[in-house]
């Protein structure tokens, strides 16, 4: 699959489907191989395009200092280099905060909006507790990459949907390590993080936005997407009962009939 030239960066992509465009954004150094189950999904319907971020996955990894707005800027490139004007944008995790940025500075290429499990940033922001931060900041540099992705599983899913689902939680730990983030690539994005703060413009967004979340998120506390949904005018907030941070895999089945329901809701006029 190609590569295509956006600014500084070549950016690696991939489509999948037909319908309506349908852009997917991953979360913190994740490649694009995280939607492997999504896929089947929701191209049926809607032309997916899924690409890595800069400093992740097969997409370069400069290492120079990178903001939510820069990441934002290669979305527009990578759709004006394969002819999309518009797009519904559904971002995850960091990719909530990408797509927060995307439709702040391009809103009239936005179709609908979906947030899943990311935050508004800055002080109003709602911070893990200590441990988590902890265990993220200090430890997880210091493991191997898949030592990381397999801590960060546990704090993402339950210990029950784990242990009853072995098969599936090495699939993804064999996804995740096909293209590693580089280190360097994990702190630019990390950098962008830290500096990812929406609040006072999240009342500009005029677009229809579906904000969902589990209520047990340990990385991104759910009350981050009440903040953003009480932020966005008319936003649509979805709570899924019991579950964590990958919502997305542990509650697969009802997350995506609530996203195809809103992205159904909501085509782009004819």
């Amino acid at each position: 699959m190609p590569k295509v030239k956006v600014g500084d960066v070549n950016i690696y992509y991939e489509v999948h489907g037909e319908g309506e465009p349908l852009v997917l954004i991953t979360g913190f150094t994740a490649s694009i191989e995280m939607w492997f189950r999504t896929i089947p999904v929701f191209s049926p319907e809607y032309r997916m395009i899924l690409f890595d971020n800069r400093g992740a996955g097969r997409s370069d990894a400069p290492d120079i200092p990178y903001t939510m707005g820069m990441m934002a800027d290669d979305i527009a490139g990578l759709l004006d280099a394969i002819g999309i004007n518009s797009a519904h944008i559904y971002g995850m995790s960091m990719g909530g905060m990408i797509a927060q940025h995307f439709a702040l500075r391009y809103p009239k290429r936005v179709t609908s909006l979906t947030l899943g499990c990311t935050t508004c940033g800055g002080p109003h922001s709602i911070m893990a507790d200590a441990e988590t931060t902890s265990f993220m900041m200090q430890s997880v540099p210091k493991l191997t990459p898949e030592e990381g992705t397999r801590e960060i599983m546990h704090l993402c899913l339950s210990q029950e949907f784990i242990d009853k689902n072995p098969d599936l939680i090495e699939q993804m730990v064999a996804k995740m390590m096909e293209h590693p983030a580089p280190p360097h690539g994990m702190m630019r994005q990390g950098e962008a993080i830290m500096g990812h703060d929406t609040y006072e413009r999240l009342p500009e967004i005029k677009v229809p936005t579906l904000v969902i979340a589990g209520d047990a998120d340990r990385l991104i506390p759910v009350e981050n997407s009440r903040i953003l949904a009480s932020r966005i005018p008319n936003a649509e907030l979805a709570i899924l009962n019991n579950m964590g941070h990958l919502f997305g895999l542990e509650a697969e089945d009802k997350s995506n009939r609530i996203m195809l329901d809103f992205l159904r809701r909501h085509r782009r006029a004819s």
